[in-house]
């Protein structure tokens, strides 16, 4: 897994900062949320005295506040000399939090920075090396390699740690069991089967629908991971590494395929639904199947109990054979401008001990980015967690690494290209054209960081 963000991207033909350049007056806001204080990007900050006032932004805000919390209290409870300030941001509003902050000032201290924003924020010399810090840490040894080597390789080249990993995601498929043993439908397995039950399921007269697609934010990961499923297509580049396959006829014919079941086998509403409404709509009870993460497994067993559902990876493509586009790792970086970066550091040490990083997956349903919380019972318990890990580990799984180390990618597959994507579920712009055009900036995205790299 790769990552990225991008600082500056181009249009066009037109060189845009990714900053918006209302920063002065939208800095308010950063510090209305509890800003201590802390420069813009690039500022050099200061180690502190290790004691005082931290400021943390959660990058999954409200999703996360309350396991959040918790870690917090045990924090302060272990550190009583030092406070730290919880600021929630929700997940589709942190990069512009951040890039604002960047221009005008008001960063925290320490805040949530997983693979799809790390190249971005790192380039704008926004995060402090971690490297040093961490091989004389508690926690040198205690940490998951792959995942300290996807963050590494996110920050755009330099094979520094910006980002220590707290946790990796993996795509699910959630179906309703009870609803397919109702209707004698078999597992959804395979592509095939997940068509089949698709359109099986819905009866719109009833508000019964098989399936929920994601057309509000975060749409083109879920739509990729789609794509290439069924393409069995494995890598996002082609031989030269310099033009990508998202344009690829057996690309597009999949992604036309997929767009075509919204608002016959999914609710209307889908075209604005983010994974938040998503998961809510589907948790409502009558929906067949939803592609989401691992994240969203807490959600579902109190909506429907552990034995109504189950989290299965992705359908098997083409020959039996699973594709799935990677999930970013996520983690905390600790910001450069900060005042008071050995406090900062150690609440990032203490959030990813064995006990406070078992705590928090278990909560979100992810898997654990130290070794020792990896290995705690509730992981084999989480049924699509073990699922998960296993399809990982098993070699039935090829993985299509997603460019997150591009600094353009978090926007070129965000603001960019949401707004087409639902012109395609519209019938307004043809799959085709959609993918050329995120190809073209893809392309340009490509040459551009390869240009960097000398």
């Amino acid at each position: 897994m790769k990552i990225s963000i991008r600082s500056s991207r181009t249009t066009g033909g037109r060189r845009t900062t990714a900053a918006v350049a209302l920063g002065a007056v939208l800095a308010l806001t950063a510090t209305a949320c509890g800003d201590d204080g802390s420069g813009a990007g690039g500022d050099s900050g200061a180690d502190g005295s290790g004691k005082g006032k931290i400021v943390f932004w959660d990058n999954n805000g409200g999703v996360r506040t309350d396991i959040w919390k918790e870690i917090i209290a045990d924090f302060e409870k272990a550190h009583p000399d030092i406070d730290v300030e919880y600021v929630g941001i929700a997940s589709t509003e942190y990069q512009s939090k951040v890039d604002t902050a960047l221009q005008g000032g008001g960063l925290p201290d320490v805040g949530g920075v997983g693979a799809a924003m790390l190249a971005g924020f790192a380039a704008q010399d926004a995060l402090e090396p971690l490297d040093f810090r961490l091989a004389k840490s508690t926690l040198n040894g205690k940490l998951n390699e792959d995942m300290i080597t996807s963050l590494k390789a996110a920050g755009g080249g330099d094979d520094r740690l910006y980002s220590v990993p707290t946790s990796a995601n993996n795509g699910v498929l959630y179906y309703r069991t009870d609803l397919f043993r109702k209707a004698g439908l078999d597992e959804p397995s395979t592509w095939d089967n997940f068509y089949k039950a698709a359109k099986k399921l819905t009866n719109a007269g009833k508000n019964e629908f098989g399936y929920t697609i994601r057309g509000g934010a975060g749409s083109i990961a879920q739509a990729l991971d789609a794509m290439y499923g069924q393409s069995g297509i494995t890598s996002f580049w082609d031989s030269t590494g310099e033009k990508t396959t998202v344009n690829d006829p057996k690309n597009v014919e999949a992604l036309e395929k997929y767009a075509a079941l919204y608002k016959k086998v999914t609710p209307a509403a889908d075209l604005n639904n983010d994974f938040t409404k998503m998961v809510a709509q589907w948790d409502s009870g009558t929906i067949g199947m939803l592609n989401h993460n691992l994240g969203s497994y807490q959600d579902h067993v109190k909506a429907f109990g552990a034995d109504n559902f189950r989290g299965i990876p992705q359908p098997t493509g083409p020959g039996g054979k699973r594709v799935q586009v990677s999930n970013p790792v996520d983690g905390l970086g600790l910001f450069k401008s900060s005042k008071n970066k050995d406090a900062a550091w150690k609440f990032i040490e203490f959030a990813v001990s064995h006990e406070e990083n078992s705590k928090f997956n278990e909560s979100a349903g992810q898997v654990p980015a130290n070794n020792d919380a990896a290995k705690d019972a509730w992981v084999s318990k989480a049924e699509p967690t073990k699922l998960a890990a296993e399809a990982l580990s098993d070699g039935s799984t090829t993985i299509v690494q997603l460019p997150y180390y591009l600094p353009d990618w978090n926007t070129i597959s965000k603001a960019d290209n949401e707004p087409n994507f639902q012109k395609v579920l519209l019938g307004k712009m043809t799959a085709k054209d959609f993918l050329d055009t995120l190809a073209g900036q893809l392309n340009e995205a490509q040459a551009e960081w390869k240009g960097q790299q000398g």
